[in-house]
Order: C-alpha cells, then structure tokens, then sequence
C-alpha cells in the first residue's frame, strides 16, 4: 500500500482519539484500558509520545531504568498523562500528521498501534470501536507479514486463517477465525475482549496462544 495513503488513516484515527478525549469527563478518563496498569488517560498520552518521540528523553529514561523499554514508556506516558486532558487532545490534534516510525517496522506500525490503543481506550468504557475498514487493512497485513515486533509473538498465528468479514481480505492456512477486521487486528495483538466477537475453529486455538496481560 502506498505509504502516503498509511500515514494519512494514522492522522485521521490520531484526531478521532483527540476528539474522543475531548468528551470525556474525568471518571472515563481514569478508567482502566485494555493495557495493564493503564488508564484510558494513560494511553492516550502514550499516543502522544509516539507522534513527538525524544531520543535524548527517551535514552535518559531507557538508562534510568537500565535498559527496560516498556518501563520507560510507561514513564514517559505516565508524566505526560499528569497534564491537563484538553492539552493532551490538542497535542495529540497538533501532531496527527507526523511521519516518525521506528526503525525497522515502517509506517504501518503506527497505524496499527493508534488502531489498537483506540479499541483499548473505547472498549472498557463501553463505546463501539469501528474505524474505517480501509484504515484496518494496512494494520493487518502488517501484523501478518511485516516486521511487528512488539505487536505479535512469532508463532501466535502460525497455522490459522485469518478472514476479515468486512473486508476483501484473507491470510493464511489453517483453522479459521472469522470477525471484523478490527477485531481480527486486536486479537492478534492480544486483546481476549474482542475474541467473543470472532468465529470459527480458529478462534479457541488464539485464545490458548493469549497470555495476559495485555502489552501496553
């Protein structure tokens, strides 16, 4: 897929969390998110360390916590999570188009985490997670047959099917999972919430490969 076309869905579902965080009042804001020891406020300020990453910050932290990088994330999410709500959502808004991927994993790779973090956000306070099925494909093709480190274990879908209902798009051999594209993306990813939407023999086998709790 055209790369242009990946960054622009990560701007448009950056800006929707922006516009959801918006709405919200401060109990939904504290409430716990699908990532363990986060809070729906905590991811989205994760969010907004993705789209303005500071390697000296970030190498500050990753050697104040001896080389763990999910603690230094969870640092960094953390103090950016103490400022106000309404600068979060407009920092968020501020930095939608940015263009920063990791090495290695390529634009993709933030689409597919602005995707899953929003489900992670949206679910636990009981609001429907549906992005755009055309912003879920690129996130699935990568999650299948990019480089997504830190998104999926090897091995968790070896042998299934994956066939996204609301898209014209199947990938592998094996036992079947069937479900929106959007589902089908988080259950990669680890999310167990979302496994009651999906169908098919496939379904039960991802169940036993998911190990809580979820990554943040």
């Amino acid at each position: 897929m055209n790369t242009d076309v990946v960054y622009v869905a990560s701007a448009r579902e950056r800006r929707r969390i922006a516009d959801l965080i918006d709405e919200l009042n401060a109990d939904q804001l504290g409430t716990p998110s699908l990532c363990e020891g986060w809070t729906v406020r905590t991811v989205a300020a994760h969010l907004v360390a993705a789209t303005t990453p500071s390697k000296l910050s970030f190498v500050g932290e990753l050697l104040r916590h001896r080389g763990d990088a999910h603690a230094t994330n969870d640092t960094i999410a953390r103090r950016i999570a103490a400022e106000p709500a309404g600068e979060i959502a407009t920092r968020l808004r501020r930095n939608a188009d940015s263009r920063f991927a990791p090495p290695f994993v390529g634009a993709r790779g933030p689409l597919t985490d602005v995707l899953v973090h929003g489900g992670d956000m949206r679910l636990p306070l009981g609001l429907p997670h549906a992005p755009d099925p055309a912003h879920v494909r690129p996130a699935l093709e990568f999650v299948t047959t990019g480089r997504p480190v830190g998104f999926v274990p090897r091995g968790r879908l070896r042998g299934l099917r994956l066939v996204a209902t609301d898209l014209d798009w199947t990938w592998g051999d094996g036992a079947a999972i069937e479900g929106r594209g959007i589902d089908l993306l988080m259950a990669a990813c680890g999310r167990h919430v979302v496994l009651a939407n999906l169908t098919g023999p496939g379904a039960a086998v991802l169940q036993d490969r998911l190990s809580p709790p979820n990554p943040a």
